[in-house]
């Protein structure tokens, strides 16, 4: 594997950081053409897409005219997208998705965990918090998916069987997408038991160029919804929300388990796609943000609501500043 350096973690005292931890991972970023301009490590390392293929596993829901055939707000599309943070706003949401198919949250089989919104805000959950299959992070996404076998008059039971016809329409839009047959994606099991599929970096890094400048009308539509409702895609204190927010209807963001991150630029045509190699999500946040500032796409980080993952303080349990993490991303031109 030819892996690069992307982040170090560093202790130290008395003014003196020696670096303790060291990130390695890749990058990809990607043209609308799909050709590759710039990378660090292996730009086709095979990632295992987790949440980023979000708004990809929507497009048949979306192309099947399921917007209007449910009545679906802007909102709550966002929401099939989303990794959201169990939000009062964001389960009712998707209660209301769930309702417009004629469905509760007894037919989702996403499993439930305590809402992301607890340690995105260090904030302690309850002691009397008892977390539904509405709370799981990805509650929307599977809310779409019932939508659409409802209306398209398919079992509800095993939505998420791969071989069930919803999850084998999935599989050909997102091989259409990344210019890969079907076949050819490798197959794994999501943390929200969904199938979910490993791509060449580049791809994914150009599903997401083609997401943000795309005039497929899917895509278009998708695009609309996460970077017009970006609360809805994320959460409180969430880095995918601060990004949307830097640079409105231009920037779309989607972060995956394990180390993955991707982002799409419409004004610059651009598509880009991270993967920290050992899972670590703070050291992701760190190299998105530092990638973003070697891409010319932002100058200084620090001073906008990006500044809590460009180089943030390591602190230990009496508060006391023992480390640093810093980006060490040196992207390298293509072609």
């Amino acid at each position: 594997m030819n892996l690069a350096p992307l982040v170090e973690v560093t202790r130290g005292a008395m003014g003196v950081d020696t670096v303790e931890c060291v990130h390695y991972g890749a990058v990809a970023v990607v043209d609308a053409q799909g050709r590759l301009r710039y990378a660090a490590g292996d730009p086709s390392f095979l990632t295992f897409s987790r949440s980023t293929l979000k708004p990809f596993q929507a497009l048949p829901f979306v192309e099947g005219d399921g917007v209007a055939h449910f009545g679906l707000t802007q909102p709550e599309l966002a929401l099939l997208c989303a990794s959201h943070s169990g939000e009062t706003f964001h389960v009712e949401g998707v209660r209301s998705l769930l309702s417009k198919a004629g469905c509760d949250e007894h037919h989702l089989q996403c499993g439930c965990h305590t809402p992301t919104f607890y340690s995105a805000t260090g904030k302690r959950a309850p002691a009397d918090l008892k977390p539904t299959a509405l709370h799981h992070n990805c509650s929307g996404k599977h809310a779409g998916f019932l939508a659409y076998c409802v209306q398209h008059g398919l079992p509800l039971e095993t939505y998420l069987d791969p071989g069930h016809p919803l999850q084998q329409a999935i599989r050909a839009r997102v091989g259409d997408v990344v210019g890969l047959t079907g076949d050819a994606l490798a197959l794994g099991i999501d943390g929200c038991s969904a199938p979910n599929y490993a791509l060449p970096l580049d791809k994914l890094a150009a599903a997401y160029a083609r997401l943000a400048a795309s005039d497929d009308a899917a895509l278009s539509t998708l695009f609309a919804a996460m970077t017009q409702q970006p609360e809805m895609v994320s959460g409180t204190a969430r880095n995918d929300l601060a990004f949307m927010r830097m640079a409105p209807g231009d920037w779309v963001a989607k972060i995956g388990a394990d180390g993955v991150q991707t982002i799409g630029i419409r004004s610059a045509g651009l598509g880009i796609a991270i993967k920290v190699v050992d899972g670590n999500m703070r050291a992701l946040y760190t190299a998105a943000v530092a990638v973003l500032k070697a891409l010319g796409l932002v100058e200084s980080p620090e001073t906008t609501g990006l500044a809590p993952w460009v180089s943030p303080a390591i602190r230990n349990a009496r508060g006391i500043h023992t480390g640093v993490v810093r980006s060490v991303v040196a992207l390298k031109r293509v072609g």
